[in-house]
Protein backbone atom coordinates (compact mmCIF):
# COMPACT_ATOMS: atom_id res chain seq x y z
CA UNK A 1 0.00 0.00 0.00
CA UNK A 2 1.42 3.15 -0.81
CA UNK A 3 2.13 6.08 1.67
CA UNK A 4 1.65 9.01 -0.56
CA UNK A 5 -0.46 11.79 0.80
CA UNK A 6 -3.92 12.37 -0.27
CA UNK A 7 -4.39 14.58 -2.98
CA UNK A 8 -6.65 17.73 -2.38
CA UNK A 9 -9.92 18.39 -4.75
CA UNK A 10 -13.17 20.69 -4.42
CA UNK A 11 -15.17 17.80 -5.13
CA UNK A 12 -14.42 16.29 -1.64
CA UNK A 13 -14.33 19.39 0.22
CA UNK A 14 -17.78 20.46 -1.25
CA UNK A 15 -19.09 17.50 -0.27
CA UNK A 16 -17.18 17.24 3.46
CA UNK A 17 -20.78 18.17 5.89
CA UNK A 18 -19.59 21.08 8.15
CA UNK A 19 -21.12 21.62 11.40
CA UNK A 20 -23.18 24.51 12.18
CA UNK A 21 -22.13 26.98 15.05
CA UNK A 22 -24.97 26.95 17.89
CA UNK A 23 -26.27 30.06 18.85
CA UNK A 24 -24.20 29.91 22.69
CA UNK A 25 -21.28 29.42 20.32
CA UNK A 26 -21.74 32.58 18.77
CA UNK A 27 -22.35 34.44 21.29
CA UNK A 28 -19.47 32.92 22.57
CA UNK A 29 -17.56 34.14 20.05
CA UNK A 30 -19.17 37.56 19.83
CA UNK A 31 -18.78 38.22 23.23
CA UNK A 32 -14.44 37.57 23.43
CA UNK A 33 -14.57 40.33 20.23
CA UNK A 34 -16.26 42.92 22.71
CA UNK A 35 -14.77 45.80 23.91
CA UNK A 36 -13.39 46.49 27.43
CA UNK A 37 -15.97 49.01 27.62
CA UNK A 38 -18.60 46.79 26.58
CA UNK A 39 -17.52 44.13 29.42
CA UNK A 40 -17.56 46.76 31.66
CA UNK A 41 -21.43 47.65 31.24
CA UNK A 42 -22.38 44.03 31.25
CA UNK A 43 -20.52 43.33 34.53
CA UNK A 44 -21.89 46.19 35.89
CA UNK A 45 -25.68 45.73 34.73
CA UNK A 46 -25.22 41.72 35.82
CA UNK A 47 -24.47 43.23 39.09
CA UNK A 48 -27.47 45.44 39.50
CA UNK A 49 -29.94 43.16 37.84
CA UNK A 50 -28.26 40.73 41.22
CA UNK A 51 -28.72 43.18 43.78
CA UNK A 52 -32.65 43.75 42.66
CA UNK A 53 -33.43 39.99 42.15
CA UNK A 54 -31.71 38.85 45.77
CA UNK A 55 -32.21 42.29 47.55
CA UNK A 56 -34.42 41.17 50.56
CA UNK A 57 -31.55 38.37 51.38
CA UNK A 58 -28.33 40.93 50.95
CA UNK A 59 -29.96 44.13 52.73
CA UNK A 60 -29.00 43.77 56.40
CA UNK A 61 -32.38 45.83 57.37
CA UNK A 62 -36.28 46.21 55.92
CA UNK A 63 -36.80 48.22 53.16
CA UNK A 64 -38.58 50.79 55.84
CA UNK A 65 -37.55 49.17 59.20
CA UNK A 66 -36.77 52.35 61.18
CA UNK A 67 -33.83 52.11 63.73
CA UNK A 68 -33.50 54.96 66.95
CA UNK A 69 -31.13 56.92 65.85
CA UNK A 70 -31.75 59.50 62.86
CA UNK A 71 -28.68 60.40 61.06
CA UNK A 72 -26.63 57.84 62.52
CA UNK A 73 -22.78 57.86 61.19
CA UNK A 74 -21.07 55.02 59.24
CA UNK A 75 -20.30 52.21 61.08
CA UNK A 76 -20.07 48.34 60.81
CA UNK A 77 -23.73 48.06 62.28
CA UNK A 78 -24.99 50.64 59.56
CA UNK A 79 -22.23 50.84 56.74
CA UNK A 80 -23.91 54.40 54.95
CA UNK A 81 -25.26 55.35 58.04
CA UNK A 82 -29.10 55.77 58.84
CA UNK A 83 -31.18 59.10 56.83
CA UNK A 84 -33.47 61.34 59.02
CA UNK A 85 -35.41 59.44 60.59
CA UNK A 86 -33.39 55.89 61.04
CA UNK A 87 -33.76 53.78 58.03
CA UNK A 88 -30.48 52.42 56.74
CA UNK A 89 -29.11 53.65 54.03
CA UNK A 90 -27.50 50.61 52.51
CA UNK A 91 -30.45 48.63 53.00
CA UNK A 92 -32.36 51.36 51.19
CA UNK A 93 -29.84 51.30 48.35
CA UNK A 94 -29.90 47.59 47.81
CA UNK A 95 -34.26 47.83 47.62
CA UNK A 96 -34.03 51.01 45.47
CA UNK A 97 -32.18 48.91 43.14
CA UNK A 98 -34.99 46.83 42.75
CA UNK A 99 -37.74 49.27 42.77
CA UNK A 100 -36.19 52.26 40.45
CA UNK A 101 -34.75 49.44 37.94
CA UNK A 102 -37.97 47.21 38.01
CA UNK A 103 -40.31 50.18 37.11
CA UNK A 104 -37.90 51.78 34.47
CA UNK A 105 -37.85 48.33 32.86
CA UNK A 106 -41.76 47.39 32.72
CA UNK A 107 -42.21 51.35 31.55
CA UNK A 108 -40.05 50.91 28.80
CA UNK A 109 -41.37 47.76 27.92
CA UNK A 110 -45.05 49.58 27.87
CA UNK A 111 -43.48 52.48 25.98
CA UNK A 112 -42.04 50.32 22.75
CA UNK A 113 -45.44 48.21 22.91
CA UNK A 114 -47.58 51.25 22.72
CA UNK A 115 -45.47 53.60 20.59
CA UNK A 116 -44.00 49.87 18.12
CA UNK A 117 -47.27 48.55 17.74
CA UNK A 118 -48.68 52.46 16.24
CA UNK A 119 -45.72 52.98 14.40
CA UNK A 120 -46.21 49.66 12.29
CA UNK A 121 -49.74 50.15 11.86
CA UNK A 122 -48.98 53.55 10.43
CA UNK A 123 -45.87 52.27 8.34
CA UNK A 124 -48.16 49.47 6.41
CA UNK A 125 -51.55 51.48 6.31
CA UNK A 126 -50.13 54.73 5.31
CA UNK A 127 -52.06 57.13 4.22
CA UNK A 128 -55.31 58.90 6.62
CA UNK A 129 -54.16 56.46 9.30
CA UNK A 130 -50.32 57.40 9.35
CA UNK A 131 -51.39 60.98 9.01
CA UNK A 132 -53.98 60.64 11.98
CA UNK A 133 -51.13 58.87 14.53
CA UNK A 134 -48.26 61.05 13.30
CA UNK A 135 -50.00 64.52 14.23
CA UNK A 136 -50.97 63.27 16.93
CA UNK A 137 -47.67 62.42 18.23
CA UNK A 138 -46.10 65.63 16.99
CA UNK A 139 -48.58 67.11 19.22
CA UNK A 140 -47.49 65.34 22.53
CA UNK A 141 -43.83 65.57 21.33
CA UNK A 142 -44.38 69.34 21.48
CA UNK A 143 -44.96 69.73 25.13
CA UNK A 144 -41.64 69.41 27.11
CA UNK A 145 -42.00 66.06 28.82
CA UNK A 146 -41.30 66.75 32.44
CA UNK A 147 -43.85 69.17 32.60
CA UNK A 148 -46.24 67.14 31.09
CA UNK A 149 -45.36 64.24 33.43
CA UNK A 150 -45.38 66.63 36.83
CA UNK A 151 -49.37 67.96 35.09
CA UNK A 152 -50.72 64.87 34.75
CA UNK A 153 -49.17 63.62 37.90
CA UNK A 154 -50.30 66.40 39.82
CA UNK A 155 -53.60 65.35 38.49
CA UNK A 156 -54.02 61.67 38.47
CA UNK A 157 -51.85 60.72 41.78
CA UNK A 158 -48.66 59.98 42.45
CA UNK A 159 -48.98 55.80 42.43
CA UNK A 160 -46.95 53.77 40.87
CA UNK A 161 -49.24 52.16 38.42
CA UNK A 162 -50.02 55.89 37.25
CA UNK A 163 -46.26 56.64 36.75
CA UNK A 164 -45.71 53.86 34.43
CA UNK A 165 -48.23 54.83 32.47
CA UNK A 166 -48.16 58.30 32.28
CA UNK A 167 -43.92 58.07 31.38
CA UNK A 168 -44.70 55.08 29.02
CA UNK A 169 -46.74 57.41 27.01
CA UNK A 170 -44.59 60.14 27.18
CA UNK A 171 -41.76 57.70 25.77
CA UNK A 172 -43.65 56.19 23.30
CA UNK A 173 -43.94 59.17 21.03
CA UNK A 174 -40.05 59.08 20.46
CA UNK A 175 -40.13 55.34 20.22
CA UNK A 176 -43.02 55.83 17.51
CA UNK A 177 -40.75 57.89 15.26
CA UNK A 178 -37.58 55.61 15.55
CA UNK A 179 -39.74 52.50 14.74
CA UNK A 180 -41.88 54.17 12.17
CA UNK A 181 -38.45 55.62 9.91
CA UNK A 182 -36.75 52.29 9.93
CA UNK A 183 -40.23 50.43 9.42
CA UNK A 184 -41.22 52.68 6.55
CA UNK A 185 -37.51 51.50 4.36
CA UNK A 186 -39.07 48.08 4.75
CA UNK A 187 -42.78 47.80 4.22
CA UNK A 188 -41.67 48.79 0.51
CA UNK A 189 -39.66 45.83 0.05
CA UNK A 190 -41.19 43.13 -2.21
CA UNK A 191 -41.12 40.23 -0.19
CA UNK A 192 -43.57 42.62 2.10
CA UNK A 193 -46.02 43.47 -0.97
CA UNK A 194 -46.25 39.95 -1.34
CA UNK A 195 -47.19 38.95 2.23
CA UNK A 196 -49.89 41.31 1.68
CA UNK A 197 -51.16 40.00 -1.71
CA UNK A 198 -51.19 36.73 -0.18
CA UNK A 199 -53.90 38.15 2.15
CA UNK A 200 -51.68 38.16 5.80
CA UNK A 201 -53.28 39.79 7.99
CA UNK A 202 -51.78 43.15 9.77
CA UNK A 203 -50.40 41.28 12.85
CA UNK A 204 -48.67 38.50 11.27
CA UNK A 205 -46.96 40.99 8.26
CA UNK A 206 -45.83 42.93 11.32
CA UNK A 207 -44.58 39.87 13.35
CA UNK A 208 -43.21 37.76 10.64
CA UNK A 209 -41.82 40.70 7.74
CA UNK A 210 -41.20 43.68 8.94
CA UNK A 211 -40.10 43.39 12.89
CA UNK A 212 -37.01 41.35 12.75
CA UNK A 213 -35.67 43.39 9.56
CA UNK A 214 -35.88 46.12 11.77
CA UNK A 215 -34.90 44.59 15.74
CA UNK A 216 -31.19 45.67 15.54
CA UNK A 217 -31.92 49.68 15.74
CA UNK A 218 -35.20 48.79 18.20
CA UNK A 219 -32.71 46.89 20.93
CA UNK A 220 -29.95 49.67 20.72
CA UNK A 221 -33.47 52.29 21.31
CA UNK A 222 -34.25 50.36 24.48
CA UNK A 223 -31.33 50.34 26.08
CA UNK A 224 -31.26 53.77 25.80
CA UNK A 225 -35.02 54.62 26.26
CA UNK A 226 -34.51 52.52 29.31
CA UNK A 227 -31.48 55.07 30.42
CA UNK A 228 -34.41 57.87 29.95
CA UNK A 229 -36.76 56.43 31.71
CA UNK A 230 -34.74 55.34 34.66
CA UNK A 231 -33.26 59.10 34.77
CA UNK A 232 -36.89 60.33 34.14
CA UNK A 233 -38.05 58.29 37.47
CA UNK A 234 -35.62 59.59 39.55
CA UNK A 235 -35.77 63.45 38.22
CA UNK A 236 -39.57 63.20 39.20
CA UNK A 237 -38.60 61.08 42.81
CA UNK A 238 -36.46 63.68 43.66
CA UNK A 239 -39.10 66.75 42.91
CA UNK A 240 -41.44 64.63 45.00
CA UNK A 241 -43.95 63.68 42.22
CA UNK A 242 -42.55 60.03 41.89
CA UNK A 243 -42.48 56.59 43.56
CA UNK A 244 -43.61 57.59 47.34
CA UNK A 245 -42.24 56.97 50.51
CA UNK A 246 -41.64 54.60 52.01
CA UNK A 247 -40.75 52.71 48.91
CA UNK A 248 -36.97 52.86 48.27
CA UNK A 249 -35.62 54.91 45.33
CA UNK A 250 -32.78 56.52 44.86
CA UNK A 251 -34.28 59.81 43.52
CA UNK A 252 -36.01 60.06 46.51
CA UNK A 253 -33.10 59.32 48.53
CA UNK A 254 -30.73 62.18 47.57
CA UNK A 255 -33.64 64.61 47.96
CA UNK A 256 -34.03 63.17 51.65
CA UNK A 257 -30.21 62.99 52.44
CA UNK A 258 -29.31 66.06 50.74
CA UNK A 259 -28.94 68.81 53.21
CA UNK A 260 -26.02 66.23 54.69
CA UNK A 261 -23.56 67.91 52.10
CA UNK A 262 -23.50 71.13 54.06
CA UNK A 263 -21.25 69.10 56.53
CA UNK A 264 -18.78 67.15 54.44
CA UNK A 265 -16.37 69.75 56.17
CA UNK A 266 -16.92 68.06 59.94
CA UNK A 267 -17.67 64.72 58.26
CA UNK A 268 -16.69 63.92 55.23
CA UNK A 269 -18.34 60.22 55.38
CA UNK A 270 -22.30 62.24 56.15
CA UNK A 271 -21.10 64.61 52.81
CA UNK A 272 -20.95 61.71 50.70
CA UNK A 273 -23.90 59.88 51.81
CA UNK A 274 -26.40 61.75 49.30
CA UNK A 275 -23.79 61.07 46.42
CA UNK A 276 -24.42 57.78 47.14
CA UNK A 277 -27.64 56.83 44.76
CA UNK A 278 -26.17 59.62 42.62
CA UNK A 279 -23.72 57.75 41.88
CA UNK A 280 -26.03 54.51 41.58
CA UNK A 281 -27.87 55.95 39.26
CA UNK A 282 -24.72 57.52 37.30
CA UNK A 283 -23.25 54.63 36.92
CA UNK A 284 -26.49 52.25 35.81
CA UNK A 285 -26.70 55.05 32.99
CA UNK A 286 -23.71 54.61 31.62
CA UNK A 287 -22.91 50.93 31.87
CA UNK A 288 -26.25 51.07 29.16
CA UNK A 289 -24.85 52.96 26.78
CA UNK A 290 -21.71 50.91 27.07
CA UNK A 291 -23.59 48.38 25.82
CA UNK A 292 -25.81 50.09 23.51
CA UNK A 293 -23.25 51.64 21.80
CA UNK A 294 -21.02 48.25 21.29
CA UNK A 295 -24.36 46.88 20.18
CA UNK A 296 -25.00 49.40 17.44
CA UNK A 297 -21.34 49.11 16.37
CA UNK A 298 -21.49 45.44 15.67
CA UNK A 299 -25.03 45.74 14.02
CA UNK A 300 -23.74 48.34 11.91
CA UNK A 301 -20.69 46.47 10.59
CA UNK A 302 -17.93 48.72 11.92
CA UNK A 303 -14.64 48.31 13.40
CA UNK A 304 -14.39 49.29 16.78
CA UNK A 305 -10.47 50.31 17.05
CA UNK A 306 -10.21 51.08 20.77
Amino acid sequence: MSDAPETYTAKDEVGQVRARRTRWERTKIELKKAPLTAWFGMIVIAAYVFVAVFAPLLAPFGEAEVTPVPYAPWSSEHVFGTDQIGRDILSRLIYGARNTMGIAFVTTCLAFIVGGGLALTAAITRGFVDQVISRAVDVLMAIPPLIFALMLLSIFGSSIPSLIVIIALLDSTRVFRLTRAVAMNVVVMEYVEAAKLRGEKLGWVMRREILPNILPPLVAEFGLRFSFVFLTIAALSFLGVGIQPPTADWGSMVRDNASLIQFAQYDLKAGITPLLPASAIALLTIAVNFVVDWFLMKTSGLRDEF
